[in-house]
């Protein structure tokens, strides 16, 4: 694993390999030509702390599901939930480019078109995580927002970039559930 990201951070507690994330979610390790075709599928540059969280485990759930919010969505008041994290790749359905990925949500959910949708959440679709473009271009660093269909598609900044988030990603025991 590079370095430069996720340094100091203990992955040990963090995926959940049960078997229905296994089945849904956890891809093959992605190979570079399918991270390139992937990109140009999509329209956008991966970040790197993605790509590389991707080469160690290619998606899947989190025993980390919950991320701390200021504003209330309609989840919670203080704080988003993840079901899984799509990793790179086709053939899964909460992959990428899986039939229930991010084109899928964008299309067919009516998800804003600034990006990429990385996570979702315990709604059956009806908010998501998404990789925000839209003030760095294509190929710059995102910021990591989640979506919130309920209340108009209302988009919450959850922080800088896609390393921050995974760092921010809590248990559900904090919020007591």
């Amino acid at each position: 694993m590079n370095q430069r990201v996720f340094k100091n951070f203990d992955f040990a507690e963090f995926w959940d390999d049960c078997d229905y994330s296994i089945k849904e979610y956890v891809n093959p390790f992605p190979s570079d030509q399918l991270i390139i075709s992937i990109e140009y599928e999509l329209g956008y540059k991966l970040p790197d702390s993605y790509v590389e969280l991707m080469k160690m485990h290619n998606g899947g759930l989190t025993f980390k599901n919950c991320f701390p919010t200021t504003e209330r969505t309609s989840w919670a008041s203080d704080h988003i939930a993840i079901t899984g994290i799509y990793g790179i790749g086709r053939d899964k359905d909460y992959a990428l480019c899986g039939s229930l990925g991010s084109p899928f949500m964008i299309k067919e959910g009516g998800y804003p078109n600034i990006g990429v949708c990385i996570c979702d959440c315990p709604s059956a679709g009806h908010d998501m995580i998404m990789l925000d473009y839209s003030k760095c271009g294509n190929k710059g660093e995102p910021e990591v927002v989640h979506i919130d269909q309920e209340f108009d598609y209302k988009k919450t900044v959850l922080c800088k970039d896609f390393e921050a988030f995974i760092r921010g990603l809590v248990s559900s025991d904090v919020y007591g559930s």
